[in-house]
């Protein structure tokens, strides 16, 4: 805004020269001073004539000098960028609330799923909810008398609690006076100690659990300092491609490759083909595709394939169960019971979206020669869609350091880990010691490991053999699979506890079984961060002389998620997301732990996790850029043609979300303790409630991950 020279400009107003920029929403302000303030280095007639306007123009520091009209601007230009703020979060703010609203009313609640198929009784199913539903209402009922006492001029905190005394006119006063103050001293005396109790002991198994997982970290720091590695006790000849594959011989030992499916319609191409497809001479090798499918057109589907396969010259067969029980331990069990099974010495198992390297048996088989006491060579997972979505993300810096650090550490120093279920050669002498499989748990894969140990067998750990899977892409998906992920385990602590008490292992592996593989990491962690975070936090929120250390709360859980996230660093942007995330999820698995411990029907619920085949639509097209065309002509899977149904528009199938009414409760719960938190000033706590509270919501709503068809 250049200064124009009228009735007003005089000596005594006049002001400052302004270029005033205005880039919506920016806005900048440049003052222009000259070296002559009289004339302000504006020729107005004089001089030689030519007539030059701000001659030797800079910036000049400071505000003196400005005029009521530059800084009119100046407030303008503030307010106008203000109310753009306020426009664009008044309108994500609207904009979130209309997505909450469709997902309310199209949304499907946790209690229109499917029951179990031993139908568990409603009322069991229910109690849970309704243990949380009761302490929201009680933190509601709460919360309204404290703002009133509030506002009563009542500011009573913890510490003033403890010696506070009511006056004697207090009770008499009015009615709410008395139902106050005989609740303050109700809560003093007997809520405050049993509350602070389960905290401190809340706290312990926390720092105890703590401490495990810096152990472990420790332990996966001096494997990468020293260089730890398992190698095989001998070089096998003919890895580096200088024998005839074909020749077979001792150095190839017979394979047998088990692939256990059911309704895996999405990913049943991408698995067959890359087992087919190792790098191990045919004569030594049988693929068994073993196939629980109950709908005719997925089973057909698989079927051609197999036939595809076949015809390529591949030794693969195809198995289908007319009798499903036992799920997928049932289906292990009946391939097993095959009579051409004794011809094999390892067995290879792969899930259905699992798509192991050519090269994979040749980097496992090997660390089993002239090592009698191997039983499993696990690899480790690598997911091909961990970037989809938050989910995805968040699922990946979990499982990187379950592989990384866990089962490395644990397979080092003590030879002993929960097998995977997947992804890992079994010797075939181990299982048959071990008693077979089982279809006693839905963690068959962690059974039949606990009893191979047990035994005696000793397991290998590879962590630089990745084998590519798939991740849940959405919540229900994901949240059914830890469900039984963490019911099984406390089913098997049941029935292996006798077994490990007289077992002739030593004492210290007993120990490592009995406290830390099973209590530490698969009862301890779900109690306490339920009950710790979700329950007893907001709580004292409303017992202020029951109280949790702000490194409880905040440093703790900060220095463990930073733990956890390391094995996988280009995660370290969601470290606050996936703490948080990971106290939502609590909820499920401290559920499906008491499920299990207490033998409740869903413990023995088993759904297939809903696989959405995206991996296997850019494998298939990168198979059909490499492969010679000589080799595709009448071999198996006709490539060309999925490509081009692949490329094919696809109907749009509706999607919809659930409501999870649990999370929702402790959405509301973890909300109202924060503001009750607003009237003691309880610091940190406010803002780990306020964020832990809008992630149940987010989650109650279905708005993490993907949607389900």
């Amino acid at each position: 805004m250049a200064p124009s020279f009228g009735w007003w400009a005089k000596e005594t107003h006049r002001g400052t020269p302004v270029i005033v920029k205005m880039e919506n929403p920016n806005w900048s302000i440049s003052e222009i001073s000259p070296d002559d303030d009289d004339d302000c280095g504006v020729d107005v007639g004089g001089g030689d004539g030519k007539g030059e306007e701000f001659a030797d123009a800079r910036p000049r520091k400071g505000g003196r000098g400005k005029n009521a009209k530059q800084i009119t601007w100046v407030l303008l230009l503030k307010a106008h960028r203000a109310a753009g703020c306020l426009t664009s979060l008044a309108s994500a703010f609207f904009g979130l609330a209309s997505v909450v609203r469709r997902r309310v009313a199209s949304g499907r609640t946790d209690s229109d799923a499917a029951s179990s198929p031993l139908e568990e009784s409603p009322v069991l199913r229910t109690r849970f909810y309704s243990f949380i539903k009761l302490f929201l209402w009680l933190s509601v009922a709460l919360l309204g008398v404290e703002v009133v006492a509030y506002f009563k001029g009542w500011h009573l905190g913890a510490p003033q609690l403890r010696g506070f005394v009511f006056p004697t006119s207090f009770g008499v006063r009015d009615l709410f006076d008395s139902v106050y103050s005989g609740w303050i001293h109700f809560r003093a005396e007997y809520v405050a100690p049993s509350l602070q109790f389960l905290a401190d002991a809340c706290v312990v198994l926390f720092l105890i659990q703590s401490a495990d997982r810096l152990i472990l970290c420790l332990g996966c720091f001096w494997i990468r300092f020293k260089r730890i590695k398992p190698m095989p006790k001998t070089t096998k000849p003919g890895a580096g491609g200088s024998e005839d594959l074909e020749s077979g011989g001792e150095d190839f030992p017979m394979v047998l490759v088990q692939i256990p499916m059911c309704n895996e319609r999405e990913v049943y191409q991408q698995s067959i083909a890359a087992v087919c497809n190792l790098d191990w001479p045919r004569s030594n090798l049988l693929v068994q595709v073993l196939d629980d499918s109950d709908d005719p057109t997925t089973q057909a589907l698989i079927k051609e394939e197999v036939e595809k396969w076949q015809q390529n010259g591949a030794q693969i067969v195809y198995r289908h169960r007319v009798i499903r029980d036992g799920y997928k331990a049932g289906n292990l069990k009946s391939a097993m019971n095959c009579s051409y099974v004794k011809d094999y010495e390892f067995v290879a198992i792969f899930d259905a979206d699992f798509q192991p390297q050519p090269d994979f048996l040749k980097r496992t088989v090997p660390h089993f020669k002239d090592n009698e006491e191997v039983g499993l060579v696990q690899a480790r997972w690598s997911f091909v869609n961990k970037d989809e979505n938050l989910l995805t993300r968040l699922q990946n810096v979990n499982l990187c350091f379950h592989f990384e650090v866990e089962q490395q550490v644990n397979g080092v120093f003590i030879n002993f880990f929960g097998f995977n279920g997947t992804a890992g050669v079994w010797r075939i002498k181990a299982l048959e010691d071990a008693g077979g499989w089982l279809e006693r748990t839905t963690v068959e894969d962690m059974d039949i490991a606990v009893r191979a140990h047990l035994k005696g067998w000793k397991f290998i750990f590879l962590n630089d053999v990745e084998c590519q899977c798939e991740l849940p892409e959405s919540f229900e998906a994901y949240r059914k699979q830890q469900h039984r992920w963490h019911s099984g385990p406390m089913q098997l602590f049941r029935l292996c506890l006798p077994d490990i008490i007289r077992s002739k292992i030593g004492f210290w592996k007993k120990a490592n079984l009995i406290f830390l593989f099973f209590l530490l990491r698969k009862l301890i962690l779900p109690f306490y961060s339920f009950t710790l975070f979700c329950i007893i936090l907001p709580m004292t929120m409303f017992v202020p002389e029951a109280e949790i250390p702000a490194w409880v709360v905040c440093y703790i859980p900060a220095a463990m998620s930073f733990l956890n996230i390391l094995p996988a660093p280009r995660s370290f942007p969601f470290i606050v997301p996936y703490l948080l995330f990971e106290n939502t999820m609590s909820v499920t698995k401290f559920n499906a732990m008491i499920s299990g411990l207490f033998q409740l029907g869903s413990a023995y619920e088993w759904v297939v996790t809903k696989k959405s085949g995206r991996s296997s639509e850019g494998d298939l097209l990168h198979l059909i850029e490499k492969e010679p065309k000589q080799q595709r002509v009448g071999s198996a899977p006709n490539l060309d043609a999925i490509a081009k149904e692949e490329a094919k528009p696809k109907k749009n199938r509706k999607k919809h979300n659930r409501i999870y009414r649990k999370e929702l409760a402790l959405a509301f719960l973890l909300l109202t303790a924060s503001a009750r938190s607003l009237l003691s000033a309880q610091g940190i706590h406010f803002y780990f409630l306020l964020f832990q509270g809008i992630s149940f919501l987010l989650v109650g709503l279905d708005l993490i991950g993907e949607q389900i068809e």
